[in-house]
């Protein structure tokens, strides 16, 4: 069996006493090949409406069928040609059906009123001047029997179509759980990695901040030993690098709070979606329930229907043996009453007839006898007629009971197919349903997909920064190693130029003067003898070039996080140049 065509056409549908009406009636057309006795092929005409499913034609032409009808028709075609050629005819029909004044038209008539028996299925042309009948059809009506078929056939595809979707929603929440479990996973390597950061950041500011307290306290040292002035300036630092690293440690810690908020909100998605996902089980799970108690329910309703329907036949038959037999005995009490008056009536003429005539008595005896035997054959006539009407009588019940048990079958015949029709609308709820839940949860798997793909560029962004500070750390480590390497003092040999000692801890500091915005004090030069001046320049001029770093790597950027220990005024103050030589620093020993 091969499907040619099945579409929903609107057909002009004419009957006996009723007007005409337009309804879309589904239209299919098969092929039949038959090779077992003969090869033959048969083409099967069928048509059906979807809203109402005691609506069945049937038209099944064959090769000599066709002959006929190419004859009757006068058609051109060939029957292996037919099929297409009334296929096309049909999507004509179909793409001018909306349009207001449509050339080709589908037409069923039927001669009864209630659209019983056989219908004329035509293809009509529309002109200006006439209609012109391209092709006409004669359809019988489905039987019980096709009805039935076609209906078990509807059922089983049905039934097809079920298994399938049920076997695509079982794989796509595999896939979905899958999904999810691949999310958590990932999910939970991303969680260890923050650890590690974590862990990683609070080593490194523990690292820092231990560096920077030895060197606080070595720069306290250093301050306590040199003059009073310079312990001010001490004072100050201290402060501005204790400001630094507080602003350091919030905006870390505002960003591990960020970061928390975040893995915080996936988690809560993640459940969000495990409680769905379990919802919907759970619902599943209560529809299959009671999809099994309504089966039951439907089985005992049966059962009941069943057993009431024999209880109400046999009442049925007790009340009327008893009208029967009721019947029967008023009948006979009539007859017998009727009887009773003729015999009184007799008795009375007997009696006048004894006392006017006594001699004849031997006579009257012999007459009263004859009667008495008349009276039993018809008593005994009566009884043969009562037996041949309670047969009668039989036989009429026995009829009337086939006609109830035909009457019920046909009832509960239209109840099983109303139930199916309710189940099978059901079913297609429950399929648009799943269909649309579906729908939700692939967004919810995109959204959940494109949040972990921002996670990803957060942390690999993180990891660049920190990459970043750790080789900023790493060089200023090495400056702040170099600067601490304590130099031999040079020995003058000239008494002119002696060099400058601090008394107390025997460090050599170079005083420069600074111009524009500089942090480091300036020094009065009236404070020191003619000859510390003169070691004082001496000094600047043999260490030239061997000053701190260039301004160029204090300058701020916006996307780099601040170094703990080094404030940030420190960083952003103007250091003085020179065209030529770099003035060493004053807090460094050289």
């Amino acid at each position: 069996m091969e499907e040619l065509f099945s579409k929903l056409l609107q057909v002009n549908i004419r009957s006996k006493d009723s007007d005409e009406r337009k309804e879309n009636i589904r239209v299919t057309i098969e092929l039949h090949l038959t090779t077992s006795p003969v090869h033959r092929r048969d083409l099967l005409v069928r048509l059906t409406d979807d809203s109402d499913p005691y609506f069945l034609f049937n038209l099944s032409i064959s090769e000599e069928d066709f002959q006929s009808l190419k004859v009757q028709q006068g058609l051109l075609i060939d029957f292996a040609s037919f099929p297409q050629k009334f296929i096309d005819l049909l999507n004509l029909c179909f793409s001018e059906q909306t349009s207001d004044n449509p050339r080709f038209l589908l037409q069923l008539s039927c001669q009864s009123s209630l659209f019983e028996g056989p219908a004329n299925f035509s293809v009509v042309e529309t002109n200006a001047f006439k209609h012109l009948n391209h092709l006409s059809l004669r359809l019988a009506q489905g039987t019980d029997k096709n009805i039935k078929d076609f209906l078990a056939v509807c059922l089983s595809s049905l039934k097809g179509e079920k298994q399938t979707l049920e076997i695509k929603l079982k794989k796509t929440e595999e896939d979905f759980s899958r999904q999810l479990t691949y999310a958590q996973q990932t999910l939970s390597e991303k969680t260890r990695e923050l650890d590690k950061l974590r862990s990683e950041w609070t080593s490194q500011t523990s690292s820092l901040s231990s560096r920077h307290t030895q060197e606080l306290q070595s720069e306290r040292e250093k301050a306590l030993e040199l003059q009073s002035r310079l312990q001010q300036q001490t004072e100050q630092l201290r402060k501005e690098l204790e400001s630094s690293h507080q602003k350091s440690s919030q905006q870390l810690h505002s960003r591990l709070s960020e970061l928390e908020a975040s893995s915080g909100e996936l988690t809560e998605k993640k459940y969000k979606n495990e409680s769905a996902i379990r919802d919907l089980k759970i619902k599943l799970s209560g529809s299959e329930e009671e999809c099994q108690r309504l089966k039951q329910q439907v089985l005992s309703l049966r059962r009941e229907n069943s057993t009431l329907d024999t209880e109400c036949h046999e009442k049925e038959r007790l009340v009327s043996q008893l009208q029967m037999r009721v019947a029967v005995l008023e009948q006979e009490v009539k007859d017998k009453n009727q009887l009773m008056c003729r015999t009184k009536e007799v008795l009375e003429a007997t009696q006048q007839q004894k006392e006017s005539v006594e001699g004849n008595a031997e006579s009257k005896e012999l007459q009263i006898r004859k009667l008495e035997t008349t009276v039993k054959s018809l008593s005994e006539e009566l009884k043969k007629a009562n037996g041949i009407i309670k047969k009668f009588h039989g036989d009429v019940r026995g009829l009337a009971g086939k006609m109830k048990v035909k009457n019920t079958v046909i009832v509960s015949q239209e109840k099983v197919l109303q139930d199916k029709t309710e189940k099978l609308e059901h079913a297609e709820k429950d399929l648009q349903n799943t269909q649309q839940q579906l729908v939700t949860k692939e967004e919810q798997v995109s959204k959940l997909k494109e949040q972990l793909e921002l996670t990803v560029q957060k942390l690999n962004e993180s990891k660049e920064v920190l990459k970043t500070n750790e080789n900023v750390i790493n060089w200023l480590n090495k400056q702040l190693n170099e600067k601490q390497l304590v130099r031999k003092p040079h020995t003058l040999e000239s008494s002119e130029t002696p060099s400058v000692f601090l008394p107390t801890a025997g460090l050599r500091a170079q005083f420069c003067p600074l111009t524009g915005k500089a942090s480091a004090p300036s020094v009065d030069a009236t404070d020191f003898t003619p000859v510390e001046r003169r070691a004082v320049q001496l000094i600047n001029k043999q260490n030239g070039d061997a000053a701190g770093l260039d301004s160029k790597y204090f300058e701020r950027r916006e996307d780099s996080i601040p170094l703990y220990g080094l404030s940030s005024t420190l960083l952003h103050r103007d250091f003085p140049q020179r065209s030529k030589q770099s003035v060493s620093s004053a807090y460094f020993s050289a």
